[in-house]
């Protein structure tokens, strides 16, 4: 039985009771939620791990990706990425390894991390092809199913599977003439497969196989954005649109199989068009908890796309995105370094929490009430603990000459402290 399932037969479980105190909210209420849909609580069955908790009256969670490429393979140090990023507040993390033995690797992650794995099967599909000697295109559906399968057995959280990208779908953009085309690994990879063997998207066609696997792991599926924007100009298009349309239709299915359910979207959106695109999404798609890459808010950030994206999450988060994937400094340029790790979470998590705040959730607010009063009260101990990266705090407040750590002043004010002046005032 699923959790979804269970939900909907009025049980509240202990991991229910557990997530819904996390999220300030009822267990009766968040049971309702999950049963609807609204929320989906993310660990595969075989996980001992703290679900990811997504959707309506959630916080906003953030995810970081990490992972080997062709380039550079070496476990140790996406392990330690993975801990970087969990240290700065990462509430899940996707494994989006392409190069060594990509088994071995997500074993190692999944037995470390202790927060929710996702993966993209379609990239160990292609390794499986190169084993056999042949093209990714060139595999069947059952050999799709078998990687998708040997995923859940490993105990992954959530898997992003390209569903929406059918046949419909890739005739539509072969008409938008986009100028940077399509982004998605994973999406072009089914846009290939399609084109060459003149059929429909195994994962779309025989969807209920896949449901039947995600169901008996209890794995969320995430469903991939195989065309999402990758340029400002592209975003919000017809077939980004058309994508969305089918993707909602999943989502009710996945639900009447009691399997948990998120959508994923852009991307590369114009600052004024995020809100239209979230909006949107929560209509096609039936209020499913929504997951954003960014969103990027501009194409000519390189080095900074971690500030881009920030801001697009930020809007993105206070108009109901539920869930941000970070973008690190790197991003565009090369593979991240555990500093661009560090830095892409930072980042995702300030935008996260400020639209948090925004939203009104509840308890946001005080993290900054509690801060700004030790601000005020000069404690800088307790500014440095509570503050997002308190070790480059700690750093910086070191830095200062003796005499102003001696008069516990900051060197931007000096003898004209605005906080102590202000406490001579008599303001009763």
């Amino acid at each position: 039985m699923t959790r979804m399932e269970s939900a909907k037969q009025g049980q509240i479980t202990d991991e229910v009771r557990q997530a819904a105190m996390q999220e300030g909210m009822s267990a009766e209420k968040l049971n309702e939620k999950i049963a609807s849909g609204l929320i989906t609580l993310v660990r595969n069955k075989l996980r001992p791990i703290k679900p990811l908790v997504l959707g309506a009256d959630t916080t906003i969670k953030i995810n970081a990706n990490i992972g080997t490429s062709s380039s550079l393979v070496s476990i140790d140090e996406e392990i330690a990425k993975m801990e970087v990023a969990v240290e700065y507040g990462a509430d899940a993390i996707m494994d989006l390894s392409t190069a060594g033995d990509l088994a071995a690797i997500r074993g190692q992650l999944l037995e470390k991390c202790p927060v929710a794995v996702g993966t993209v099967p379609l990239y160990e599909m292609a390794s499986l092809a190169r084993k056999k000697q042949k093209s990714l295109i060139e595999l069947s559906a059952d050999e799709m199913f078998e990687v998708i399968e040997d995923h859940c057995k490993q105990g992954v959280d959530f898997l992003t599977l390209h569903c929406g990208v059918t046949k419909q779908t890739v005739a539509r953009f072969k008409e938008v003439n986009r100028l940077a085309g399509a982004v998605s690994r994973g999406g072009t990879i089914i846009m290939e497969w399609i084109d060459h063997n003149k059929r429909e998207n195994p994962l779309y066609e025989e969807y209920d196989r896949l449901l039947d696997i995600l169901a008996e792991y209890d794995v969320a599926v995430s469903l991939g954005d195989g065309f999402r924007p990758g340029a400002l100009k592209d975003a919000t298009d017809r077939v980004q649109i058309e994508e969305l349309s089918i993707l909602g239709e999943l989502v009710k299915r996945a639900r009447a199989r009691n399997v948990g359910v998120f959508v994923e979207g852009p991307g590369h959106v114009p600052l004024n068009q995020i809100v239209t695109n979230i909006q949107i999404q929560k209509t096609l798609c039936e209020n499913a908890p929504f997951y954003v890459l960014g969103p990027l808010v501009t194409d000519v950030s390189l080095g900074y796309d971690h500030i881009a994206g920030a801001i697009g999450g930020a809007v993105a988060g206070m108009a109901g995105v539920d869930f941000l994937c970070y973008v690190t400094p790197a991003e565009h340029l090369r593979l991240p370094s555990i500093e661009d790790v560090r830095e892409g979470t930072i980042a995702s998590k300030i935008a996260a929490h400020a639209a948090d705040i925004a939203k009104g959730h509840p308890g946001a607010i005080d993290w900054d009430n509690e801060i700004s009063q030790a601000k005020i009260d000069l404690n800088w101990d307790k500014i440095i603990s509570l503050c997002i990266d308190p070790k480059k705090a700690a750093q910086y407040r070191a830095s200062l000459p003796p005499q102003e750590h001696a008069e516990e002043l900051c060197s931007m004010c000096g003898e004209f402290c605005a906080v102590k002046r202000s406490k001579k005032i008599d303001t009763h």
